[in-house]
C-alpha cells in the first residue's frame, strides 16, 4: 500500500527570468541555448550536473556518428560542424578530413575502416569520436559567447504552467527550490521530465528488442593500442569473435571496444536490457552492476585481447547513459514510414543521415512539428524525447540528430519571441532561412 504526507504550500523565489529557458544541458540543450542567444534571445539555460554537453561529454558516449550519408556531402552541419571545428583547433577530435568524406578510395578506405561508423557501403562517412574533457570547454566556451546565464548544479523539476500555457520552471539545487520565470521554456532533459508534467501527451512504449531500450554505463581504458586492436578484428575474424564473444560473457551483457581521438585510450560502450531509465532502481542497478564488472573485464583484456596488455581504467561515466523513455505527441509524430519512403515535408529543419541504409536508404527529413506539443503552447521541445514512434525514434536520437533538434528549436525559440507568436505559429520559411544562413543544409 502506498503511503503519502503532505506537502506544505510555500512561496517560492524568482531567482530569475528570461526570453527562453532551456532546461537541460546536454547536445540539444547546449544547442538550444547558444542558437536562441545568437537570434537575439535572452537565454537562461539549467543543468543538473557540473558539466555541459550530457551523453557527449559526462556519458563519455563520445562518437559522433553518421554526419554524412555516403557522398562527398556532409549533411548535418551547422552546429554540429562548429563543434568539430572548435574541437580541431585543441586537438580534441578525430574524423576523416572533408577531403576524404565519401571516398571509395582502397587506401582510404583501408585507413578508416579501423574506426566505427566512418566507412559503410564502401564510402567514407563523417563520423567523429571527441575528446569529452576538451568538449567539455568548448560548450563553455560556446554559451559564454552567446551570453547564456547557465546555472549548473540546478535541477528543473517542474515546469509553471497556467491556462494551458508553461510560463517557467521549477529547479531545486544547493540554494533549495526556486523558479524560473520565461516566455517560452525548451524541454532538452532527455526524458521530457518538463512536457510531461507540464500536461503534454506522451507514448512511452519502447520495444524491447531496439538498441534504445537499453542501458549503459560507459568507461574508458588507458595505456591500449587500439590500432593494434582494430588490425586483429580485421586479420584474424574468427579469433577475434571468440574473444569478443568472451568479454561479452564475462560482462554479462553486449560491450564493444570503440576508439577515441587517442589510439592510447578506448572506452567501453555496453547495453544493459530489461531496465527502465525512469525508475531510480533500475538506474541505480544499472550503476552497479555495469561498475561490478569493471575488474574482471579488464583483468580479461588485458590477458587475451592484442593491444590491451598494459591497460587501465581511467574513469567510469559520471552520468548514467540513457537512450529513450518519453517520447511527446506532437503536432507531427516521425514515423518508420516517413524514413523509409524518403518523405519531405514543408517544414524540414534538418537532414539526418540513416544508421540503417538497409532498412532506411535515404537521408532522412525532419520536421519542426515533431518538436512542438499538440496542445501545450510555451514550450518547445528538443533531443531524444522528440515526437516519433518508437521505431523510428531509434535510428534518430543519436547525439548529432540532438544537437540537430537543438539548433532548430533554439532559432524557433528567438523567432517566436522577436514575431510575438506562439512556437507553433512561427513563419517556416523564416525559421529555414535562419538555420540556412546558420551553415545548417537544407537544400
Amino acid at each position: 500500500m502506498s503511503e503519502y504526507i503532505h506537502e506544505e504550500a510555500r512561496n517560492l523565489e524568482v531567482f530569475g527570468e528570461a526570453d527562453v529557458v532551456v532546461v537541460g544541458g546536454g547536445p540539444a540543450g547546449t544547442t538550444a541555448a547558444v542558437c536562441a542567444a545568437r537570434n537575439g534571445a535572452n537565454v537562461l539555460m539549467l543543468e543538473r550536473y557540473g558539466h555541459l554537453g550530457g551523453m557527449a561529454t559526462g556519458g563519455i558516449v563520445i562518437a559522433l556518428p553518421y554526419l554524412s550519408h555516403g557522398s562527398n556531402t556532409q549533411e548535418l552541419t551547422g552546429v554540429n560542424q562548429e563543434w568539430l571545428d572548435r574541437l580541431d583547433l585543441y586537438g580534441g577530435a578525430l574524423h576523416p578530413p572533408k577531403d576524404e568524406v565519401g571516398s571509395s578510395n582502397p587506401k582510404v578506405i583501408g585507413k578508416w575502416n579501423k574506426y566505427f561508423a566512418c566507412v559503410m557501403e564502401g564510402k567514407v562517412r563523417q563520423t567523429a569520436y571527441a575528446d569529452p574533457e576538451i568538449l567539455k570547454i568548448v560548450l563553455n566556451d560556446m554559451v559564454e559567447e552567446a551570453g547564456v546565464a547557465v546555472c549548473l548544479h540546478s535541477w528543473g523539476c517542474r515546469p509553471l504552467v497556467g491556462d494551458g500555457e508553461v510560463n517557467g520552471v521549477v529547479f531545486e539545487s544547493k540554494e533549495g527550490r526556486k523558479a524560473v520565470l520565461g516566455k517560452i521554456v525548451i524541454d532538452c532533459t532527455g526524458d521530457g521530465d518538463i512536457f510531461a508534467n507540464a500536461g503534454a501527451q506522451f507514448e512511452a512504449d519502447i520495444d524491447m528488442n531496439l538498441r534504445s531500450a537499453n542501458m549503459a554505463v560507459v568507461y574508458r581504458l588507458g595505456n591500449v593500442d587500439f590500432l593494434e586492436w582494430a588490425n586483429f578484428l580485421e586479420v584474424e575474424p574468427k579469433k577475434s569473435q571468440e574473444v569478443r564473444a568472451k568479454l561479452q560473457e564475462i560482462a554479462g551483457f553486449s560491450a564493444v571496444l570503440m576508439p577515441s581521438p587517442r589510439n592510447d585510450v578506448c572506452w567501453l560502450n555496453n547495453w544493459v536490457s530489461g531496465k527502465d531509465c525512469l525508475k531510480v532502481k533500475d538506474l541505480t542497478y544499472v550503476e552497479f552492476a555495469v561498475r561490478k564488472t569493471v575488474r574482471p573485464v579488464i583483468e580479461f583484456l588485458r590477458a587475451e585481447a592484442p593491444g590491451f596488455k598494459n591497460a587501465f581504467l581511467i574513469d567510469t561515466a559520471p552520468q548514467i547513459g540513457t537512450r529513450s523513455s518519453r517520447r511527446l505527441k506532437g503536432e507531427y509524430r516521425l514515423s518508420m514510414d516517413d524514413m523509409k519512403e524518403g518523405k519531405r515535408f514543408e517544414d524540414t529543419v534538418a537532414l539526418i543521415p540513416s544508421m540503417r541504409p538497409a532498412i532506411v536508404p535515404s537521408v532522412i527529413h525532419f520536421p519542426y512539428r515533431a518538436l512542438v506539443p499538440e496542445k501545450v503552447n510555451g514550450l518547445l521541445v528538443a533531443g531524444r524525447c522528440f515526437s516519433s514512434e518508437s521505431a523510428a525514434n531509434n535510428i534518430t536520437n543519436l547525439i548529432p540528430h540532438c544537437v540537430a533538434m537543438g539548433e532548430a528549436a533554439g532559432t524557433a525559440a528567438a523567432i517566436a519571441i522577436k514575431s510575438s507568436v506562439q512556437p507553433r505559429n512561427i513563419n517556416i520559411d523564416t525559421l529555414v532561412d535562419t538555420l540556412k544562413k546558420q551553415g545548417v543544409y537544407l537544400p
